[in-house]
């Protein structure tokens, strides 16, 4: 089984920046995948960016001010957020996409943390 905690949420004044940590637990052989989404209250759960192999999409609306990362080490992944803006006020939620030991290929979701950006 994989776990995913994220963290790092709060509040931000507009122009700051956030850097978000999210943590796997668990068996994992390989992450093959990585990305971050975002939903806010009564609409649908929208990519932010997302890593997949060599190649990396992008929400127009961050395109310049959020980056992925990842440290293998300590299997866990972050999305650094520079110039925050209030529309980017919302749950977002960490999705990776492993294989097992076992060789299964699993997609997996974080709980969510808060980013509130608001002067």
């Amino acid at each position: 089984q994989v776990q995913l905690v994220e963290s790092g949420g709060g509040l931000v004044q507009p122009g700051g920046s956030l850097r978000l940590p999210c943590a796997a637990s668990g068996s994992i052989f390989r992450i093959n995948a990585m990305g971050w989404y975002r939903q806010t209250p009564g609409k649908q759960r929208d990519l932010v960016e997302r890593t997949t192999g060599g190649s990396t999409n992008y929400a127009d609306s961050v395109k310049g001010r959020f980056t992925i990362s990842r440290d293998n080490a300590k299997n866990t992944v972050y999305l650094q957020m520079n110039s925050l803006k209030p529309d980017d006020t919302a749950v977002y939620y960490c999705n990776l996409r492993v294989t097992t030991p076992s060789f299964r290929s699993l997609e997996v979701w974080g709980q969510g943390t808060l980013v509130t950006v608001s002067s």
